[in-house]
């Protein structure tokens, strides 16, 4: 029992990698044995955050690759140098998204919902698309998608995001009936209001947290460390008998 989230030997792509939960993610993912795949946008942040990987774990532990989640060419680029540099990929785990609108669903432009579906779901097809053909081929991969407890609920501020993220767990589920013969995994976490980036503007309000601390079991929102263990479990054979599932992971809130 004690090699159940043992690494060793696989290889991870983590999108949105440079900070939040991307980067706790690959950081729990080195410490466990596993080579890491940095990517985001920005290749010079992802080369700082590979550098401080393998000034922890070793050098040759994590690879730099920037990409645009809404650009399909960057990202074959992103699976192709993967392939180069460490020969296989055993685990992907689609974390980035995007959410350029905040306010009722019933205003926003079309453009923007075209951004928010485009990054948030198709490019998780598309990936998903790129990286399952050799493991079903191994009878041995899994798929992580990061979504969200918005994908559960409405909202009148995010909603079009939600939408997106309810859209994230079917993909799982059918993903999950396709692959299951094969022995590929695809699960999806689903963090609540957790202290990044991306969610700034939702906690960075001093009423707006209080309220959400008050009305929270654990009375705290969480930290990115704190949805890294999923992301090692899911990624380890801990989960192997684990499929198509939405792990809720957001300190009681959905309760």
């Amino acid at each position: 029992m004690t090699g159940l989230f043992d690494l060793a030997g696989k290889v991870a792509i983590v999108t949105g990698s440079t900070k939040g939960i991307g980067r706790a993610a690959t950081e729990a993912l080195a410490a466990h044995g596993a080579k890491v795949v940095i990517s985001s946008r920005n290749q010079d942040a992802c080369e700082a955050v590979a550098a401080e990987i393998d000034a922890r774990h070793g050098a040759g532990t994590a690879l730099a690759v920037a990409a645009s989640i809404s650009d399909k060419a960057a990202l074959e680029h992103l699976v192709a140098e993967t392939r180069r540099a460490f020969g296989r990929i055993d685990i992907l785990v689609c974390n980035a998204a995007s959410n350029p609108y905040y306010g009722p669903l019933e205003g926003i432009a079309d453009e923007q919902f075209r951004k928010i579906l485009d990054n948030n779901i198709l490019s998780n097809h598309w990936l998903i698309q790129m990286v399952s053909p050799e493991m079903r081929a191994r009878k041995d991969g899994s798929i992580i998608i990061v979504s969200s407890i918005g994908g559960l609920r409405g909202s009148p501020v995010i909603g079009a995001y939600n939408v997106s993220k309810a859209a994230d767990f079917q993909l799982a589920r059918n993903y999950a009936v396709e692959f299951g013969p094969d022995n590929v995994r695809v699960n999806c976490i689903a963090p609540g209001l957790i202290k990044t980036d991306f969610a700034r503007a939702l906690w960075e309000d001093p009423e707006r947290i209080k309220v959400t601390n008050s009305t929270t079991p654990l009375r705290r929102i969480g930290e990115p460390e704190e949805i890294a263990g999923a992301v090692v479990y899911l990624a380890s054979k801990a989960s192997a008998f684990m499929t198509g599932q939405a792990m809720v992971i957001d300190g009681g809130v959905t309760i």
